[in-house]
């Protein structure tokens, strides 16, 4: 097709595609696919070889939202029975962190839910991340917190944080009728607010909650555009409880256009498969390491994903590797160019700053958390299957529990073939439970 040997030349280049090119690759037909496929393999293995970055969700505060965004499971109003309790301890972080780094993690990205951090969230969420670093050597962290405020960012890089994510989420034509707590520029404002900080930027979108083709060209052209390290691609988990519960709208291969489309507008940065892989790319999962260069492993903020030696064990299959942590995730040019924003916004890197990561500490040149992830982005900024948010001041209740709830079960929309609900499971381990995480 002229249409994809036109996209690889300009991918190979960094050369942005026109949106008619763009809204091209979500059109085409299931006979196409494999085309497409093997066409945005090319542009990934150009930048990133056969590598396959390893990404670890640490939710350190579940539930109890004020915002209310529709497909978040943490949020107001939610019904969804997820775990709820309050903020982990930093020796507890850790704990967690360290199960995701024996699996072959190489970032753990901390989540907490909220609007946004008080200055004494924000010391928190350091001496958690200092914690991770003394115990983890060369592990990179991010943050997922939700709307900063002035200086907040600054803080976060000198206590250690590498990156900060925040996802667009969808388009800024349609936000409003998603989110209305909190709006698109908000989102926009904390992402450059991470940019000057020095902090490498993550930010990504959710795919499934209604949206056109358009609507889904026009947030990954905005990524761009900010200039994020790191993209996580989240595809919506339909959460019973929710006002998206009943939004079955992808298949596999609908999923595969969208991470073709992204890797083609953001040729050259992390592009992440976050929250809602396996639910809706399911077997298909292997095919999609050819478009994107980076996933979660294990579970994710308020669902299960599949076990982790299973994501090693479709890695290996896949004929991909498992990027090491000695290794720079970006290409030179993008990792160059981070550190050297790193130095202007301090004036100067103390401790290593690897691959262009932040300063403060180890830096790294990757991308950042990816929604934090799974499918449904968090309210304050994080997008998993069910996002992250929470009451976003002081300490909140001791722990708690939600009852206990079996896998939920959303009912699939007339028409959309393949949607599998019964694999949309609340999360029941890791931090914050009892039970051993998921890594």
């Amino acid at each position: 097709m002229d249409l994809l040997n036109t996209l690889v030349d300009k991918g190979l280049r960094r050369e942005l595609p026109s949106r008619e090119e763009a809204l091209a690759v979500l059109a085409t037909s299931d006979d196409e696919l494999l085309d497409v496929v093997a066409a945005a393999g090319k542009v990934r293995r150009q930048w990133f070889g056969r590598r396959v970055k390893l990404n670890y969700l640490v939710n350190l505060k579940s539930g109890l939202c004020p915002e209310d965004c529709s497909y978040c499971s943490q949020r107001l109003g939610s019904t969804a029975g997820i775990l709820k309790y309050s903020w982990l301890k930093p020796d507890e972080a850790s704990q967690a962190a360290a199960a995701g780094v024996a699996g072959g993690a190489k970032r753990v990205c901390l989540v907490a839910s909220g609007r946004g951090p008080t200055d004494r969230d924000v010391d928190r969420v350091g001496k958690t991340i200092e914690a991770i670093k003394e115990q983890n050597e060369g592990v990179e962290v991010c943050a997922c917190l939700g709307l900063l405020s002035d200086g907040q960012a600054e803080r976060l890089r000198a206590a250690g944080a590498d990156a900060y994510n925040h996802n667009l989420n969808t388009s800024e034509g349609t936000y409003g009728e998603i989110t209305t707590t909190h709006t698109y520029q908000d989102r926009v404002d904390t992402v450059q607010k991470a940019h000057a900080a020095g902090l490498s930027a993550c930010s990504g979108l959710i795919a499934g909650m209604g949206e056109s083709d358009e609507d889904l060209v026009d947030v990954v052209y905005a990524l761009r555009e900010l200039d994020s390290d790191s993209v996580p691609v989240n595809f919506l988990i339909p959460f019973e409880g929710t006002p998206l519960a009943k939004e079955w709208n992808l298949t596999p291969q609908r999923c595969l256009r969208i991470l073709a489309m992204v890797r083609f507008v953001c040729p050259d940065v992390e592009v992440r498969i976050a929250g809602g892989r396996e639910v809706h790319l399911r077997s298909m999962q292997p095919l999609a390491l050819n478009i994107a260069n980076s996933i979660f492993l294990g579970d994710y903020l308020t669902s299960e994903g599949q076990a982790g030696k299973a994501d090693l064990d479709m890695i290996a299959d896949a004929g991909f590797e498992v990027e090491g942590a000695g290794t720079t995730t970006l290409p030179k040019h993008r990792a160059d160019a981070l550190a050297e924003a790193a130095a202007g916004a301090s004036g100067g890197c103390g401790s290593t700053a690897s691959a262009g990561g932040g300063c403060g500490s180890h830096a790294e040149a990757g991308g950042g958390c990816g929604s934090t992830a799974s499918a449904g982005g968090g309210c304050g900024s994080h997008a998993e299957a069910g996002g992250g948010c929470g009451p976003c001041g002081g300490h909140a209740p001791a722990a708690e529990t939600a009852p206990e709830a079996g896998p939920e079960s959303g009912t699939a929309a007339d028409g959309v073939p393949g949607a599998r609900t019964d694999l949309v499971a609340v999360r029941r381990r890791g931090a914050g439970t009892e039970l051993a995480p998921n890594a």
